[in-house]
């Protein structure tokens, strides 16, 4: 048997949380000096200890940990449950860091404030370009929401114009419709490559021409698609001075594009304006 000292030190846990346990009853001592008062316990009883402690981090009250344990969770059930858990964590770990990534974007737009240079803007007239692309819908316009859907439709689209021999001569092109039979707010997300065929129902992506935009206002954006909000918070800035308004979203034009480094990436943001 071991003192409840070298017991904590086995089970990775505090003298003071097993005595606190042995108070809940949850884990007694195995035996208990009746004359000292102090408390040995069985290698065995670790068994009970690993599970008082997963379930607890599973997030499981010590009073609801007691009534699992008593119904006699098998070792397979608390795999599962600890499996089930890892998961959330996972998915809570990179939604937070999908958010920290947000927040030091907004604050780096927020610090470059009073130092963006609406000359950068350029309009122009864009030409009718014929494309090929994939599309899917994402909950919302918020790059939280955007990333997820895109990011796989470029790799599915290039697997699918090399097995149809289908060449392309031009910059990726990304837009998005609103997509209001899903919701308000929902956007229907097109992840188009240029190229010159026409339409073969034998296809599996569709092909079709881009309009052309009479009157764009557009900007060049270095770097990671993170920092997209300083040169669209630009463009916003420049219709207004401008007397002009907008329609619909901006266009995204792929001109660089590394995939190891966002930092080198170079887009151009294309959004129709009109007078007015």
């Amino acid at each position: 048997m071991f003192s409840i000292g070298d017991f904590a030190k086995l089970g990775r846990v505090s003298v003071r949380m097993l005595r606190h346990y042995d108070t809940l009853g949850l884990l007694s001592p195995a035996v208990v000096d009746p004359a000292t008062g102090y408390r040995f316990y069985e290698a065995d009883q670790l068994r009970r200890l690993n599970r008082v402690v997963a379930l607890k981090d599973l997030g499981f009250t010590l009073e609801k940990v007691g009534a699992i344990l008593d119904d006699k969770v098998n070792a397979e059930e608390l795999r599962g449950m600890l499996r089930l858990r890892r998961a959330q964590l996972e998915a809570q770990i990179s939604a937070d860091s999908d958010r920290l990534t947000g927040v030091e974007a907004r604050l780096r737009m927020i610090e470059t404030e009073g130092r963006m240079h609406t000359e950068d803007v350029v309009l122009k007239h864009i030409p009718a370009v014929r494309v090929a692309e994939l599309a899917a819908v994402a909950a919302s316009y918020e790059g939280k929401d955007i990333g997820p859907v895109i990011q796989p439709l470029y790799p599915r689209l290039c697997e699918l114009l090399d097995a149809a021999a289908v060449g392309c001569y031009g910059p990726s092109i990304a837009y998005y419709d609103p997509a209001p039979e899903v919701s308000e707010e929902a956007v229907t997300v097109h992840a188009a490559m240029t190229v010159s065929v026409g339409s073969d129902p034998a296809y599996d992506f569709a092909i079709l021409d881009l309009p052309e935009i009479e009157s764009a206002a557009t900007i060049v954006h270095r770097g990671s698609m993170d920092d997209a909000d300083r040169s669209m918070q630009i463009l916003a800035q420049w219709i207004e001075d401008n007397g002009y308004r907008m329609h619909g979203y901006a266009r995204e034009v792929c001109l660089e594009f590394d995939p190891q480094d966002p930092d080198k990436w170079v887009h151009e943001f294309q959004v129709a304006v009109t007078r007015g």
